[in-house]
């Protein structure tokens, strides 16, 4: 069976954006964020979605305004590049993500920090992936 897109709903994608309604519903208002598929009660959002949100999230925690991300996501994506954070400070919050490896493997990471894409943050999970288990693979020959 060929691979589906998963499908969310409003507000399981403002769940996993960490952004309240309000917000998601006023950057797609504004062209930051594509309609969702579907139209009234089948609307759903995807992946590419949540990735928009993300994307506009590290821009603007770069400083960028929204007129400006605007006008980064017109273009190209392989000539985006998000600009250095500024530095933190303290009281300055950050929102790392968490991601489960292998059982009591974790990586904990700041993928604008890292300065990582999302694919990239995936592609580093797998790989982590394989390591571990190669380890242990070693260790119970």
């Amino acid at each position: 069976m060929p691979d589906r897109p998963e499908k969310f709903s409003l507000d399981d994608l403002c769940a996993l954006a960490d952004m309240p309604r309000r917000t998601v519903r006023y950057y797609i208002q504004q062209g930051l964020v594509d309609r969702p598929e579907g139209a009234r009660r089948g609307a759903f959002y995807t992946g590419g979605h949540l990735e928009q949100l993300l994307e506009i999230r590290r821009w603007q925690r770069a400083g960028v305004s929204l007129a400006r991300i605007k006008d980064l996501l017109a273009e190209p994506e392989d000539g985006r590049t998000v600009p250095p954070a500024p530095p933190r400070r303290p009281g300055d919050v950050t929102v790392r993500s968490h991601i489960l490896i292998r059982p009591g493997v974790e990586l904990t990471i700041e993928p604008r920090e890292a300065g990582l894409t999302p694919e990239q943050v995936r592609a580093l999970a797998r790989e982590a992936a394989e390591l571990v288990d190669r380890f242990n693979e070693e260790t119970s020959q």
